[in-house]
């Protein structure tokens, strides 16, 4: 390729140090495996010097380029530090700047209440940590809040979730400059577990599982994601549990926060969606490996949760490697 492509995250005190650092190893570890050095990243802050993140941790950082000029991609990262950030006012007169000009800009977690303040989100999709999308939608009501999404790309914008959901948006940024396989390489060298599309939903039933106390639900959970495909009724999950029906019922929901019916469902929803988005196997053998059965079952599922299809959701979110 030609020139390296800037990048530039904007830190500031009290920023979560893994919205910075982990999209900072994800381009960094493109440049390693890439054929040529594809990113020139930069971590910058308003006066330049040392940033002290939420953790205690001291970064480093340039001062901001008081033009805004010569950005490709701008990412504006967020933690506890958002609030005081957002008081201040060349902070934010900087960001709108920034945006103004760059190619592509990008949010991590609350970094996108910048944006929103900026004037960069209006009329846009976008999403934010979970804990903070009520709000987001409630102070910038011209922005249309996705809660339930890893990342979300609207035009030349593109919001995060919460924390290492930004690695998984450099992933994307990776993919859309250069292409699924190094976009792969990236996440393998990272030992990532799964590579997540912005599909994905926030809340993974994979921890969900880990929030029962007793240890044969935590067994029957892992039986659940394990076997997928099958016989998961409540009968079936209660001799595994060795409960009765009725008491398996009643525990499974005090523990683990829903029906067993809906977290098995759940499970099945969240598996396919992996499947849809990572490989090019047909709809009907994913229904199958994730335990519908049937088509038909897993489209009144995936209508029911994702308001979608499952075609319609690998037309939209399938992973290009």
């Amino acid at each position: 390729m030609g020139a390296m492509t800037s990048v530039v995250i904007l830190a500031y005190p009290g920023v979560q140090s893994l919205d910075v650092t982990g999209p900072l190893e994800v381009f960094a570890t493109a440049n390693r495996y890439g054929a040529t050095p594809a990113y020139e990243p930069a971590v910058v802050s308003v006066g330049g010097g040392t940033v002290t993140t939420s953790s205690g941790l001291g970064l480093a950082t340039a001062p901001a380029p008081p033009g805004a000029g010569g950005i490709d991609t701008l990412v504006v990262a967020g933690g506890e530090g958002t609030s005081d950030a957002l008081a201040d006012t060349d902070l934010v007169a900087w960001v709108g700047r920034a945006a103004g000009r760059a190619r592509r800009v990008t949010s991590v977690c609350s970094g996108a209440f910048l944006l929103a303040a900026a004037g960069v989100l209006d009329g846009r999709r976008a999403t934010t940590h979970w804990s903070v999308c009520d709000l987001l939608a409630r102070v910038h009501p011209g922005v249309e809040v996705e809660p339930d999404r890893i990342w979300v790309r609207d035009g030349h914008v593109w919001t995060s979730a919460g924390v290492t959901a930004g690695m998984d948006l450099a992933l994307a940024l990776v993919e859309d400059d250069h292409g699924g396989k190094l976009a792969l390489e990236v996440a393998r060298q990272l030992v990532l577990f799964t590579r997540r599309g912005g599909g994905q939903s926030q809340f993974s039933t994979q921890l969900a599982a880990q929030v029962a106390e007793r240890p044969s639900l935590r067994t029957v959970l892992a039986h659940i994601a394990e076997h997928l495909d099958d016989d998961l009724s409540v009968p079936a999950l209660a001799r595994a549990a060795a409960m009765s029906p009725r008491t398996f019922a009643r525990t499974f929901a005090a523990e683990v926060g829903t029906t067993p019916a809906a977290y098995v469902q759940a499970a099945r929803v969240e598996a396919a969606r992996r499947l849809l988005e990572s490989t090019d196997r047909s709809t009907a053998e994913v229904a199958r490996a994730c335990g519908f059965g049937t088509v038909e079952t897993m489209h009144r599922s995936f209508r029911r949760t994702v308001h979608t299809t499952p075609a319609q959701y690998r037309r939209h979110f399938a992973l290009t490697a």
